[in-house]
């Protein structure tokens, strides 16, 4: 398993599926599975039965998309890049943008 770029938080783009084009914020990052949950991006309905805390009914939420299928939105003009590490002179490790060099992490 590779290093998962994308962190709860992040902008990202879609980049293909139904929902392609699309831009939103991660919600959720599931490493294990390689998935995220991108807000308004993949919702599903589902029915969910009442309990003691929530009514029941039909219930619109996120489902999570494969982390193949989101890219990183550029910090500069906002279009989808890949992800890079790098050390910086104070000894901090931090993921820059590889379109336009530009630090993503503070």
């Amino acid at each position: 398993m590779s290093a998962f770029k994308i962190k709860k938080g992040d902008k990202v783009v879609i980049l293909s599926g139904k929902d392609k084009g699309k831009r939103g914020e991660v919600l959720k990052a599931l490493p294990k599975e390689d998935r995220v949950v991108v807000q308004g991006v993949n919702v599903v309905k589902r029915h969910q039965r009442p309990t003691q805390t929530s009514a029941g009914g039909i219930v619109e939420m996120e489902a999570p998309i494969h982390v193949s299928n989101v890219a990183h939105e550029d910090p500069k003009d906002g279009s989808a890049t890949r992800i890079g590490f790098k050390v910086l002179e104070d000894g901090r490790k931090v993921r820059f943008a590889k379109r336009s060099g530009e630090v993503i992490d503070g």
